[in-house]
């Protein structure tokens, strides 16, 4: 092995838990991810053309989400002390942060800078690792890694020059060979389909995962807050409004830490292919984090304006955030018990058969709806595991 391989790789006994320069990275997100919810805030409350504005802020979410986790996963193998990898955060953090600049104009002048930031950060961390690995067979795995995100490079800069409706079928298409690259864990002609090829450390991966649903729930603060600044707190309908985004805050953690949240590193730990497991509780939590940002959405909207007439969009936030937020964590239990709970199930179901009926009701009404659901589940919960023993996972060995 070379000597400039063994100081990037990850060593063997070094302390598997984030460290403070992780913590720094993900500081952008919060604001990143305000940003993605303002600009659909915007975009319903203007009356816009919904669908076509609510498709542009998923690509750029589903953007930001790629660029989290693909450097999660980047901290986890390699080692967080070597110059060159502080170095790749602080350049994924200012092109983060770039790319949350531009939100608010990212389908418009904006475009090339949003797609120029997140292409290079990718391309420049490859440029730097693969030369980095000579010698070691890791080198394999990171120039596979380095030529997806070639070839997403692509229609990301294509887009960004070309005008709508290019422009959004382009980035559509990057997304998806980002995402599908990373679901397949980026194959190549010359790279290893083995397990081993990616060695994770479950205790890692797995804090990861769970730190970025903190940030999620931490942009949903900022964001309901913040909306809530901007009244008068003595508007009867403000109060109760943020009173219950709180309790749907609250919720949203008890019921994703319950028993599956917990035991995320006991199943990955215990799995014979932690690989799957990993690539579960990804779209897991890309599901949950979305969530959490439409009910953010949604939050914002019902303090605005918590009485008067529905708007369907509306609904499809306060309502479609949480029961987002009940499949992703349904997948989280199902990769770590190999079952799901009935309550998530009930839930969601009841969160997408009373959708209709909601259009009759005040906005604030719909939230209390939404909360109570989600209370249901918590209640429910904890009466499932009142007096029997701690649950242990269930995952094929």
């Amino acid at each position: 092995m070379s000597t400039r391989a063994a100081a990037l790789l990850r060593k063997p006994g070094q302390p598997e838990r984030p460290n403070l320069l992780e913590l720094f990275f993900d500081l952008v997100f919060v604001f990143a991810l305000n940003r993605v919810s303002h600009r659909l805030v915007e975009d319903l409350s203007e009356a816009r053309a919904v669908l076509l504005e609510a498709g542009e802020t998923l690509l750029l979410l589903l953007a930001f989400l790629l660029l989290w986790f693909v450097t999660a996963w980047v901290t986890d193998i390699y080692d967080t002390q070597a110059p060159q990898l502080q170095g790749l955060v602080y350049v994924a953090m200012l092109g983060a942060i770039t790319m949350a600049v531009t939100v608010p104009r990212a389908f418009g002048d904006g475009s090339l800078v949003f797609a120029g930031s997140y292409v290079a950060v990718h391309l420049v961390r490859g440029l730097v690792i693969v030369p980095s690995l000579r010698g070691h067979q890791a080198q394999r795995r990171a120039a596979g890694v380095l030529l997806w995100f070639s070839l997403s490079a692509v229609p990301w800069i294509a887009g960004a020059i070309l005008p709508d409706p290019a422009r959004g079928l382009l980035w559509a298409l990057a997304i998806a060979i980002d995402g599908t690259a990373l679901l397949l864990l980026y194959p190549a002609p010359w790279t290893l389909a083995t397990p081993q090829q990616w060695p994770v450390s479950a205790e890692y991966i797995s804090e990861r995962y769970r730190q970025f649903f903190i940030i999620a729930l931490g942009e949903l603060i900022l964001t309901t807050g913040s909306a809530y600044s901007d009244t008068s707190f003595r508007e009867p309908g403000a109060v109760a409004a943020f009173a219950v985004s709180f309790a749907t805050t609250v919720l949203l953690f008890r019921v994703y830490l319950f028993k599956a949240g917990q035991l995320l590193p006991e199943a990955l730990a215990a799995a014979a292919e932690p690989a799957r497991l990993i690539r579960e509780a990804f779209t897991a939590h890309v599901l949950m984090v979305t969530g959490t940002v439409a009910v953010a959405v949604g939050y914002e909207l019902v303090i605005e304006r918590p009485f008067g007439p529905t708007d369907v969009a509306w609904t499809v936030a306060i309502l479609g955030g949480p029961l987002l937020f009940l499949i992703g964590r349904a997948l989280v239990e199902h990769a770590v018990f190999a079952r799901v709970s009935r309550s998530r199930v009930i839930g969601a179901l009841v969160l997408a058969g009373i959708s209709p009926a909601m259009l009759l009701l005040p906005p604030l009404a719909v939230a209390v709806v939404a909360v109570l659901v989600l209370a249901g589940i918590a209640i429910a919960d904890m009466t499932r595991a009142r007096g029997k023993p701690p649950e242990r996972p269930s995952v094929p060995r």
